[in-house]
């Protein structure tokens, strides 16, 4: 076509790989076509919760620092009605991110191959030039990809908003789910394993309900294995008195943070008692001289101190990334001859 003033061709401008915006091509575009509504759901409620988080973050260091925090300790402030506010936000938002890997597993994993065994595309995918390995691998990429981004996000958003009060029991207990697992990499990995899970069922069963349902029981019976073992994670340590359990602060002083395991009483012979011996005694004398024929001499207190939480953390991803990992091996395997 001709430029009617000047009578030249009219020319274009030109199209390079440098002006063209990055898109996705080939499996990765039908994979994010096909599953971009949890896709989008997940991010979008990931971008919704941050939020919240910052403008709770916002508003419970703006109390601090009327307060005088960081000079002074905001211990004095855990049976404070306003404080409480602010305790009662991370319970309701902690509640809420420790479900993720359910919700996940059932919503995002279980459907994202049961769907396609069901209705029988995968069965035209295979039929086309794609492998069913870089199918099946670009299913489990992509959605690793976005449960990874989303819980990364909301791990560090959290860890953030509870830095300030990590301290405080009265806000969380860092050995509970409500710290421990919505905080580093422990949200990742449990998601991961859950949503990987999910899918692995969804291949056996080939049905999208049915999977959910199962997936579901699955992703709950994780969790409370994992609850179960979380404390087994740490090396416990052991502290000890020698000044009586009866007088005036003999009772052993654990540093800031410590979580508490047991206590026993300790006798001269290095011997442990239960903490409820004596209990009987009819009075205080009664009680002193029956602990001093049992032959105590102060306590002895099991704990793990908050500087392990890290390395918990870290110990207890690997195993679940391990366990991942073996799950998605096993896929590939399945894949190669049963997938459709």
């Amino acid at each position: 076509m001709s430029d009617t003033l000047t009578g030249t061709p009219a020319t274009t401008a030109p199209t390079t790989d440098s002006t063209r915006r990055p898109r996705l091509r080939g499996t990765t575009w039908l994979v994010w076509r096909q599953h971009r509504a949890a896709f989008w759901t997940v991010l979008g409620a990931t971008v919704l919760c941050l939020a919240w988080i910052v403008y709770q973050r916002t508003q419970m260091v703006d109390f601090l620092h009327g307060y005088g925090w960081p000079d002074k300790s905001i211990d004095d402030l855990a049976g404070s009605n306003e404080f409480g506010q602010y305790a009662n936000a991370f319970q309701s938002v902690s509640l809420g991110l420790t479900v993720i890997p359910i919700l996940l597993g059932v919503f995002v994993g279980a459907p994202l191959l049961a769907g396609d065994l069901e209705t029988g595309t995968a069965k035209l995918v295979a039929a086309q030039s794609t492998s069913r390995a870089r199918w099946l691998a670009t299913k489990l990429g992509l959605t690793a990809l976005v449960v990874t981004v989303s819980t990364v996000v909301l791990s560090a958003a959290y860890g953030w908003w509870w830095n300030p009060v990590k301290y405080q029991n009265t806000v969380g207990d860092w050995t509970s789910g409500s710290a421990f697992d919505i905080t580093g990499p422990v949200p990742v990995a449990l998601t991961l394993f859950t949503v990987v899970g999910g899918v692995a069922i969804g291949v056996v069963l080939r049905r999208t309900l049915a999977a959910m349902v199962v997936t579901f029981g699955f992703a709950v019976v994780v969790q409370l294995v994992w609850g179960y073992f979380r404390l087994s994670l740490g090396d416990v340590v052991t502290i000890t008195t020698s000044k009586g359990v009866t007088a005036d602060n003999s009772f052993p002083t654990l540093p800031d943070g410590a979580y508490q395991i047991d206590e026993s009483y300790l006798t001269g012979s290095g011997d442990l008692l239960g903490w409820s011996t004596c209990v009987d005694a009819q009075s205080e004398q009664a009680r002193e001289l029956c602990l001093k024929k049992a032959d105590v001499v102060g306590w002895s207190v099991d704990y793990l101190p908050i500087s392990q939480m890290t390395g918990m953390q870290w110990f207890g991803s690997a195993i679940l990334l391990a366990l991942t990992a073996g799950v998605t091996a096993a896929l590939f395997f399945w894949g190669r001859k049963r997938l459709v």
